[in-house]
């Protein structure tokens, strides 16, 4: 759905007033892909006893999907907007779901007690801090606290072996100097999915952080050495800073 009125600072998609009005006329949205195009690296992180967070539900229908992929040790789905979950809360309830458990709540403070979760997700929730970030090689000082206190949030609600999936258009070399930042103890691979237009499947897995792990990393990039705007880009309707080679 693209929003021809989509404000165009993170500080806007952070009052759940924005998402309030979006949620009340939309059914249905699924940002970066739904679950069919990442299922074959989702799935393999999945099992019946886990339990599961996401952050920034919306109005997706990740949490159904992995019910029916046989998660049964409670799924926790969380917005910002009231509207987007008392309309997900309706939704399940239509339907005669029950395994899902959703809750308003903010990214940048999570109510959860530590160690609560064995797998956290995020669809596109991050990329948002990242709207007019400013330098991607040196985002401004808001951006940077506001991404370290989303990610301090998950650290500290997974236990200690859980694993932190991100689903973003972030690529490595911008992304890695937050995930690996000193206070972590997780691992960082990633993988990509899409035709024509990659998204990333970063899997962080905490307690697993070593030297040896980093250093076996995908090689990283090149600097790019053109910065572009691309608005509208895959239909989603905020804009992200995309950094290609070439024209």
């Amino acid at each position: 759905m693209a929003d021809d009125f989509a404000p165009r600072t993170a500080s806007a998609y952070l009052d759940p007033s924005y998402w309030d009005e979006r949620f009340g006329k939309e059914e249905h949205y699924e940002w970066f892909k739904d679950f069919s195009h990442f299922r074959h690296l989702l799935a393999p992180l999945l099992s019946s006893s886990i339990s599961v967070l996401e952050v920034g539900c919306g109005n997706s229908r990740l949490g159904e999907e992995l019910l029916r992929e046989g998660v049964a040790g409670g799924i926790t789905c969380v917005d910002l907007s009231p509207v987007a979950v008392q309309r997900m809360l309706d939704r399940l309830a239509e339907q005669g779901t029950k395994g899902v458990e959703v809750v308003v709540a903010d990214m940048l403070d999570l109510p959860f007690e530590r160690e609560s979760f064995d797998l956290v997700i995020e669809k596109g929730t991050m990329d948002v801090l990242f709207v007019d970030s400013g330098d991607p090689w040196n985002p401004n000082p808001a951006t940077v606290d506001n991404v370290m206190k989303m990610l301090e949030g998950i650290h500290k609600v997974l236990k200690p072996e859980g694993i932190f999936v991100s689903i973003t258009f972030g690529q490595p070399h911008f992304r890695r100097r937050f995930f690996e930042a000193p206070g972590f103890t997780w691992s960082v691979e990633w993988s990509t999915f899409g035709d024509g237009f990659h998204y990333f499947f970063y899997t962080l897995k905490k307690g697993k952080r070593s030297l040896e792990s980093n250093d076996n990393q995908h090689t990283l990039p090149a600097a790019p050495s053109i910065n572009m705007f691309h608005e509208e880009l895959e239909s989603e309707d905020y804009i992200f800073r995309t950094n290609v080679d070439e024209l």
